[in-house]
């Protein structure tokens, strides 16, 4: 009999594919590239190492922008002979890019920030509340342009990248109040530490989110124990094995799962129940089921744990 009865589910949730996700990214990459001209021109005028790491921070944004953007035009091409999964898997390597290419600026930031700690130099702290004050508005606006499709991982990163943009921009701005009424100039140094880390903080449960999905590993907020306690528990099932759950893409779920049945089972509907409970509950967008009889499940090569 071999290893039983093979049937895939359908049901792809693509990435957010909509004409308003595009409008919104053509937006803000507008918006923010323009204005990561003028605070970097502002930071170099003004000698603030604190304009100029918000602007390498804000530039890194318009890079992570363009990568969801094309990575999510990449993941709804369809399938071809050659990339029989389409190219969904583009969305987790462009996330991966942008926390590796952001955490490699922090780097830098903060390197500059420890050598101008010793070696004060002047900075215009007007400069630096005005311009960081409109960084302030220019990331809120930008941040509600990605708060409606928040399910789906690439929009919510652009989201919550924005709003701690408007944060951190928020800070540049008390560093400039502080330095116009002390004449410490110190305080640019120290703050673009403060940036670097608070950059560090929200990037690294993404990076480290990015990576485990590059590994294959089971996506946050599914939970493969549940998911073969329900499929165990479908009326005619007696045992599930050879569980796998993955990311097709950093919106998508999908799954492969050997279930044992009796021989004189409905396999139609077994199949039909299995697939419905792993949409409707867990939200797996792809499942491929292999049903198997009772022999053919003891002996299926598959069947130990530690074996893929």
């Amino acid at each position: 009999m071999g290893c039983g009865h093979h049937d895939h589910g359908g049901g792809h949730g693509h990435a957010v594919a909509t004409g308003d996700f595009d409008r919104a990214v053509a937006l803000a990459v507008g918006l923010n590239a323009a204005f990561v001209a003028v605070e970097a021109a502002a930071g170099l005028g003004s000698g603030s190492l604190a304009l100029l790491a918000d602007a390498g921070h804000n530039a890194g944004d318009v890079a992570g922008l363009l990568f969801a953007w094309g990575a999510n035009w990449l993941a709804r091409r369809p399938p071809s002979r050659r990339y029989t999964w389409g190219l969904r898997r583009s969305t987790i390597y462009a996330a991966l890019g942008n926390a590796m290419l952001l955490l490699a600026a922090c780097g830098a930031i903060a390197w500059e920030a420890v050598g101008r700690l010793g070696r004060p130099t002047p900075v215009g702290g007007a400069t630096v509340m005005i311009v960081a004050a409109v960084g302030v508005v220019l990331n809120t606006l930008t941040a509600l342009l990605f708060m409606r499709g928040r399910h789906d991982a690439n929009v919510r990163g652009a989201f919550l990248h924005m709003a701690a943009d408007a944060v951190v921009s928020a800070g540049v701005v008390a560093a400039g109040v502080a330095i116009a009424l002390t004449g410490h100039t110190w305080i640019d140094p120290a703050v673009s530490l403060v940036v670097a880390a608070v950059i560090v903080w929200g990037t690294w449960g993404l990076f480290r989110e990015a990576l485990d999905l590059a590994l294959d590993a089971v996506p946050r907020g599914v939970d493969p124990a549940a998911i073969e306690a329900a499929l165990a528990g479908l009326p005619d099932v007696t045992e599930v094995h050879d569980l796998h759950v993955w990311g097709a893409s950093t919106s998508e779920t999908s799954l492969t799962a050997h279930l044992v049945v009796p021989l004189d089972a409905d396999r139609d509907r077994v199949l039909v129940a299995a697939h419905e409970l792993l949409r409707s509950r867990f939200h797996v967008d792809h499942a491929t089921i292999q049903l198997e009889g009772p022999a053919a499940g003891a002996s299926c090569p598959q069947r130990p744990a530690d074996v893929l």
